[in-house]
């Protein structure tokens, strides 16, 4: 295992034993349906993941005008997704559900994902 695989796993062991379960989904498109010359339902999928939801600074909020009110700043252990985060995602955390806006940023270091920091508005 390289030094990058062993930093993620630690990154999913620090954000599972200080942060919570995060629920991610997403809507996939049916497909085209020959017997009815439609498309069939959209289905939505949903994974587990382990992230922490934290507040803006107020230097954050100084230099980036796309955070509004209210806006969180989640972090996402990379380590075990079935899929990387994207900006029509849904987020369930805290009992609330969050959207993903831009901008979603990845520590990927030598091409090994080890964290997802999202911003999220509910």
């Amino acid at each position: 295992m390289g030094f990058y695989d062993e930093m993620a796993v630690m990154a999913l062991e620090m954000i599972t034993e200080f942060g919570q379960p995060v629920t991610i989904s997403k809507t996939e498109l049916g497909e085209y349906d020959p017997e009815t010359g439609g498309e069939s339902p959209s289905a939505t999928v949903e994974q587990t993941a382990q992230g922490i939801l934290l507040d803006f600074t107020g230097q954050e909020f100084q230099n980036n005008s796309l955070i509004k009110q209210g806006d969180k700043k989640l972090k996402i252990a990379a380590q075990g997704l079935a899929w990387v985060p994207g900006l029509l995602d849904k987020v369930v955390a805290q009992d609330r559900t969050w959207s993903i806006v831009p901008p979603l940023k990845e520590v990927n270091p030598a091409g090994t994902p080890i964290l997802y920091e999202l911003q999220v508005r509910s």
